[in-house]
């Protein structure tokens, strides 16, 4: 059984003490493929040695994270141009629009990620979003993008059934995750309408622990929860679930 972890901060500092071990533990559980978006241009180098670490694991991305569009975001903007020219990368991502924390950058959270998309066509690449108290926005930027070239993952997916149509309609996967296992996670309810080839797996390490772990730290190895909980929404086998939701990260990220 091969798990793919399609978005895991494995180079936070919240595993500075024990990364080799937590990765061993994920390796251990079956997973076998991370995906790691960028934050901004002060991780990046965190994000390199984590991939010479580990060659044959670990799928880096490159972006500009929505939260850290500040007064310098054209200069982080170009150092993600910069990088996407440079080298392989699998995903622009994570970007998006979060007016949870803060609107104050909204307008140029909106002119990143409008930025952001046309490098990810420009490149082939999919782009993986972060949505947060945003989805109207959000979809009027994909409404205007979109295109046969447009396509990636709704990261963290935790909207409606019709919002999740709607993220389906652009091209996007929907990425499930600890939230899942929720008892308030609300999107447990209405899953099982969704067909599984929508859907990938992913952790958000060290954020959004599933049940049991909710409130710690988050791990890869914890992906199993959220396999439990779609094996039992779905009624279909852990082992199908991983084998059709890794066969969708392999036609998003195209690896």
């Amino acid at each position: 059984m091969i798990i793919s972890d399609t978005h895991t901060h494995l180079y936070s500092e919240a595993f500075e003490e024990d990364r080799d071990a937590m990765m061993q533990r994920a390796l251990d559980a079956g997973v076998e493929r991370f995906f790691i978006p960028a934050i901004d241009s002060t991780y990046t180098q965190s994000m390199l040695d984590l991939e010479s670490n580990y060659p044959q694991n670990v799928f880096l991305m490159m972006g500009l994270h929505p939260t850290h569009v500040k007064e310098n975001y054209q200069e982080e903007l170009a150092l993600v141009e910069a990088w996407l020219s440079k080298r392989r990368f699998f995903a622009v991502g994570e970007i998006g629009i979060d007016l949870y924390w803060d609107k104050t950058f909204l307008k140029q959270q909106q002119e990143a990620f409008v930025f952001q998309i046309r490098l990810a066509k420009k490149h082939q690449l999919p782009i993986v979003i972060h949505c947060r108290d945003a989805f109207d926005e959000i979809f009027e930027v994909l409404e205007q993008e979109k295109s046969d070239d447009l396509f990636g993952i709704f990261h963290c997916f935790t909207g409606t059934l019709e919002q999740a149509h709607q993220a389906i309609s652009y091209n996007m996967k929907l990425g499930i995750g600890g939230v899942a296992t929720f008892k308030n996670g609300k999107i447990d309810q209405f899953l099982h309408q969704i067909n599984l080839k929508h859907i990938v797996l992913e952790t958000d390490s060290p954020y959004l622990a599933p049940v049991p772990y909710r409130g710690k730290r988050n791990e890869s190895s914890y992906i199993v929860q959220v396999l439990e909980k779609l094996s039992y929404i779905y009624g279909m086998p852990i082992e199908e679930i991983a084998a059709i939701t890794t066969e969708n990260s392999k036609h998003v990220f195209g690896v």
